[in-house]
């Protein structure tokens, strides 16, 4: 976190420490967590000092201990490289390490047993300019923003021993325990006076006093005591008192592992995460290749359980992870895994960004889900946020050292308005390595199998997206309102990923559709695997705002298929922002109120419940079929689930003196009620069944990474579209009322074709007007562009999927 100047290196120096006997008054010394009850959510409290006593920084000479001579050996000693702390004035050839790196890496790799891993170097850049010759005329842009990235991979191989090491922040900052004790070390450069309590030390903050480098690393070395255990207790409460230019501040050490809330208190407790070898979770099985084809399963642990309530790891590992898989998606897509105060953020206004929701249960269990994934075959992806952070200065980065510019851009620039967040300074040398290692954290600690970078369009420019309509003029991607410090945050932290975890996968959500954003970064691109196509979803919700009548096929395929040749996308037909309370579901949107009463299948249905059934799934399947190269769902909308999400909260009022209402702390609208699609004697089932049917024909026949798709129809008329995508055939006649006998469809190869796929199945609560078994021969001769041909029923509001019979 620090940001670094110059190249001269500091003498080592003696560090503060602890006295070997550590007992204490109180109950300062139980930890939190209590080993009959793993789960147990209470926390001890120590009285806290309400003083800081800043004087009091001398520490007497049988409280130090010295370093010695041999350097490797010492656990607590570290060289440093002078560092700025504004680094809007310097330029990355200014700055410099305030690690030595090869301390940290020789002693890591002896203990690990392992050779280090190493990320490849840049390449020329300029490939993006032989895939899409437009982006010579913005080269001077491109130019300069691949070679800001060069500038930066070299100074970081310079001062930090490369990408790999720099990326492994974690183990130098924060809690670090070695066989003689713990060091603890956080950049603060804006506090005056620094010193570490908890209940280890019953919250005095004379005990402890830290000391600081020139550079603004503060640091302290508690020995283990007199019989071998830690100074401090595993589970136990932490935090670092400073006195700031705001005045004294107990903050959560920024690299915290663990935070948890007590019963009754607003703000967050830092928490000692530092559990017994026996006590550690052992990962059991091997981490699944990249899939070919990616089917995303969005869901958020808290709101998985049927019930109204908070539910956990163990439980979302036993009950929801099994449904994933039999549904047929081979990924999982968690949200709202790094700590978070405030529930009803969806995760998004992080204020612990190393630490997993304590909510749902401990590190471990979190550990013990991601294996059960993988022993199922599915990818784990975390949806990480790094595009803000909470404006919490209680238990959040905020205002850490008391400073608004620490972590973020002073002023209104590191402020969004939006989403009342602070906005971090990405040009910050310490920014960057917060960052990165705590990408590496996730991937590394938890086996994470890669991220869906959340925000990535208010990251790439100083306007962050708002107010502006993008309309895919290049003008609007490489100018001054580009952040570049951001966007080689991205091209490192994509670097970093691909580079030491070949098999990891990167998503960005961007709705801004940046050109170069999923080119390799060797290539001159911005290095990720996927973009979410944003667009999609909206376009969804606009159409479903008109009439039957007013659908424009060429409209809903334009959106569709428009996204930048080679670059990869995700489509969606909704996702979690489409569920949550002030917008409606697709479910919602075609059927309304009638979901209360008429999904049951012993009562009559309604046209509006008709209707609804049929167009979710051909929305669905046309999204699939045509969107993109992968999909992604969010939980129980796969079944169309009724209503919308909205977490517990109360009335709140603002400034202006309004009153926005709360919903008296309830759940019941911040679960999801998977009973709904189980239970065979309701309509939900057959969406529910067709969702499965979607994920297992893709799985078959992987049409959605195919090359080949080739839209042969698009009859605004007859309200039909045909397309081949891979090798099948798709068929969607979107018409309210006609159905079409004989219809003549084009196709690419000749043979006998089957249905593979059929909306108007009774299983998917169909009216089963399609034969199943009937087959299909081809006529030679050219039919809307293609080589042969073949007549079908296409009955209203249906989509049906053929393929050849001899299909493998």
């Amino acid at each position: 976190m620090v940001v670094i100047h110059g190249v001269s290196v500091t003498p080592r120096f003696t560090l503060p420490c602890r006295p070997l006997n550590t007992s204490f008054n109180g109950n300062s010394s139980l930890s939190f967590f209590l080993k009959k009850h793993p789960l147990s959510r209470k926390i001890f409290a120590g009285k806290q000092s309400a003083e800081f006593d800043s004087s009091s920084q001398a520490i007497a000479a049988s409280e130090k201990v010295l370093v010695p001579d041999n350097l490797d050996d010492d656990p607590c000693s570290f060289s440093q490289e002078p560092q700025i702390f504004n680094l809007e004035s310097q330029t990355m050839e200014d700055q410099a390490s305030v690690f030595d790196s090869s301390y940290n890496d020789s002693k890591v790799i002896k203990e690990r047993g392992v050779r280090p891993r190493v990320v490849p170097p840049p390449g020329d850049g300029k490939k993006i300019y032989e895939i899409d010759p437009m982006l010579r005329s913005y080269s001077n842009h491109l130019d300069y923003r691949y070679g800001q990235y060069k500038r930066l991979r070299e100074e970081i191989d310079k001062y930090e021993g490369g990408l790999e090491a720099f990326s492994r922040g974690y183990e130098k900052l924060g809690f670090s325990r070695s066989d003689a004790g713990i060091t603890y070390r956080e950049w603060a450069p804006g506090a005056k006076a620094a010193s570490l309590i908890g209940d280890f030390n019953n919250w005095n903050s004379n005990a402890d006093i830290m000391t600081r480098n020139e550079f603004g690393v503060w640091e302290i070395f508690l020995p283990n005591n007199t019989d071998g255990s830690p100074a401090i207790p595993h589970g136990s409460r932490v935090k670092i008192r400073m006195d700031t230019p705001s005045g004294i501040k107990d903050s959560i050490p920024a690299w915290i592992k663990f935070s948890v809330q007590a019963p009754g208190e607003i703000p967050f407790n830092g928490i000692y995460y530092d559990p017994p070898e026996e006590e550690k979770y052992v990962f059991k099985h091997p981490q699944p290749k990249r899939p070919k084809s990616l089917r995303i399963y969005e869901a958020h642990v808290g709101m998985s359980s049927t019930e109204p309530m908070v539910n956990t790891y163990a439980n979302f590992r036993d009950d929801v992870l099994p449904r994933i898989k039999r549904l047929g998606y081979n990924a999982v897509q968690i949200m709202a895994i790094q700590e978070h105060s405030y529930y009803a953020s969806f995760g998004y206004h992080v204020t612990n960004f190393f630490a997993p929701s304590s909510r749902c249960g401990t590190p471990e269990e979190l550990k013990s889900l991601i294996d059960r994934a993988h022993e199922l075959g599915l990818v784990v992806l975390m949806d990480i946020v790094h595009s803000h952070a909470s404006k919490n200065t209680l238990d959040g980065l905020n205002m850490f050292d008391g400073t608004d510019a620490h972590y973020f851009h002073s002023g209104p620039r590191g402020y969004h308005w939006m989403w009342d967040s602070r906005l971090f300074n990405y040009g910050s040398w310490e920014v960057l390595r917060y960052l990165l290692s705590n990408a590496r954290w996730w991937l590394e600690e938890y086996k994470f199998d890669g991220f869906r970078f959340d925000g990535v369009t208010s990251m790439m420019y100083t306007h962050h997206g708002l107010s502006v309509g993008f309309t895919g003029n290049y003008t609007e991607y490489f100018g001054l309102e580009t952040d570049v410090d951001a966007v080689n945050y991205l091209m490192l932290v994509n670097d970093m990923i691909h580079g030491l975890y070949p098999e990891a996968i990167t998503v960005g959500e961007d709705v801004s559709g940046m050109p170069t954003f999923c080119i390799p970064v060797q290539d001159g691109g911005v290095g990720f695997d996927y973009r979410l196509h944003m667009a999609i979803a909206d376009k969804w919700i606009e159409i479903l705002k008109k009439r039957d009548e007013d659908w424009q096929m060429g409209d809903i395929i334009y959106t569709l298929i428009n996204r930048r040749w080679s670059e990869k996308c995700i489509a969606y037909a909704e996702s979690h922002d489409q569920a949550l309370v002030g917008d409606k579901t697709i479910a919602f949107w075609l059927m309304d109120k009638d979901m209360y009463d008429f999904m049951a299948v012993d009562r009559p249905s309604t046209p509006l419940i008709d209707r609804g059934i049929a167009l979710h799934k051909m929305i669905r399947l046309i999204t699939m079929g045509l969107g993109g190269e992968g999909y992604l769902n969010f939980m129980g909308n796969e079944f169309g689930h009724p209503e919308w999400i909205d977490f517990p909260r109360g009335e709140q009022r603002l400034s202006d003196g309004s009153v926005i209402p709360g919903n008296n702390f309830s759940y019941d609208k911040c679960r999801r009620r998977f009973d709904l699609g189980d239970a065979d004697y309701l309509r939900y089932r057959g969406l529910q069944e067709f969702d499965q049917a979607m994920q297992h024909l893709e799985e078959n026949y992987g049409f959605m990474t195919s090359e080949h798709q080739f839209i042969s129809r698009k009859d605004e008329a007859d309200r039909v579209i045909v397309f081949e995508r891979g090798d099948l055939v798709f068929v969607f006649n979107f018409h309210w009322t006609s159905s079409y006998f004989d219809y003549r469809i084009g196709c690419s190869k000749p043979g006998k074709y089957k249905i593979v796929l059929d909306s108007d199945d009774p299983l998917f609560g169909g009216f089963n007007r399609l034969d199943c078994k009937a087959e299909y021969f081809t006529y030679d001769g050219l039919y809307d562009g293609r080589p042969s041909s073949f007549m079908v029923y296409a009955p209203c509001r249906t989509a049906v999927v053929y393929a050849l019979a001899n299909h493998d």
